[in-house]
């Protein structure tokens, strides 16, 4: 009896090191990965000028990625849908930061021509090019005050022109700034009519963004069917579990249930993909 009692002593004392050990390295690489995110997404809120606490956005994110799937497994009776919330969940932060820069990049190139059109101003009325760009960062919204407003500080810093305007580039990729900056470049080297330069691509700009604008009103009823198209047969499950949740029990506990269901994933991704190609035109 002394036996069985030690043994079943040593027997939980090891259960509980293991699982000690298992969940500090748990523990471990949640907050490796959370201090990965935290620095990924602070350089990415730097770049869109966002200044937030981001330790309560990434408890709340955890929060949701635990309790949500469990949630939505319990009201729905399958956990398969629970899995699917966890995985949709799991990529959410990326995406949804991603759009955010994307916003900024669109709103900043939509101000860029009527930029362009006030330094050339500012340059015929005989002002320099730094003159230029301190008129244009006060009377100019955001994001485009806020972006021309760096790179003037770094000029003030001693930064050398070719690297603030380097450094300008990186942080908004877009062509029409690669362009009005690469012809700043070719002005400061060799000389020439800058603020005609600046004009001429202001007026090509606006005729680009008059025809994205056509464009993307033509291919609009071609998106908003891809998105009807694949989310619809999402809904009719939904509804069907509803309505027939013996037959529809078959799909989430039977292989050949799983195989129709991975087939009708693969599929929808790959018609929304396709839509989305077929719709999206660059100019």
């Amino acid at each position: 009896m002394t036996f069985t009692l030690i043994f079943a002593t040593l027997v939980g004392i090891s259960a509980g090191l293991v699982a000690w050990v298992i969940f500090s390295r748990i523990y471990d690489q949640l907050v490796y990965y959370r201090n990965v995110i935290s620095e990924a997404t602070a350089t990415r809120f730097t770049e869109l000028f966002l200044f937030v606490d981001l330790s309560r956005y990434i408890y709340l994110y955890v929060a949701g990625l635990v309790f949500l799937p469990l949630l939505t497994g319990f009201l729905s009776g399958h956990w398969s849908v629970g899995a699917l919330t966890f995985l949709a969940l799991l990529g959410s932060p990326y995406f949804i930061l991603q759009h955010m820069v994307n916003r900024r990049l669109k709103k900043f190139e939509h101000q860029l021509p009527d930029a362009l059109i006030m330094i050339a101003g500012s340059m015929r009325a005989g002002a320099s090019l730094s003159i230029a760009l301190d008129n244009l960062i006060r009377e100019s919204p955001d994001p485009l005050r806020q972006e021309f407003s760096l790179l003037v500080r770094e000029r003030k810093l001693g930064v050398d022109m070719d690297t603030a305007l380097d450094n300008m580039e990186k942080r908004l990729p877009i062509e029409g700034l690669s362009m009005a900056l690469s012809a700043v470049r070719i002005s400061r080297e060799v000389g020439g009519d800058l603020a005609g330069t600046l004009t001429g691509l202001a007026e090509t700009l606006r005729r680009k963004i008059t025809m994205e604008g056509k464009i993307d009103s033509l291919t609009a009823q071609g998106k908003m069917q891809g998105i009807v198209m694949s989310v619809l047969p999402l809904l009719l499950m939904v509804a069907l579990m509803r309505l027939e949740p013996e037959a529809m029990a078959m799909m989430f506990t039977t292989k050949m249930g799983w195989a129709v269901l991975m087939i009708l994933v693969c599929m929808q991704v790959m018609g929304y993909m396709a839509i989305k190609k077929i719709t999206t035109i660059d100019v």
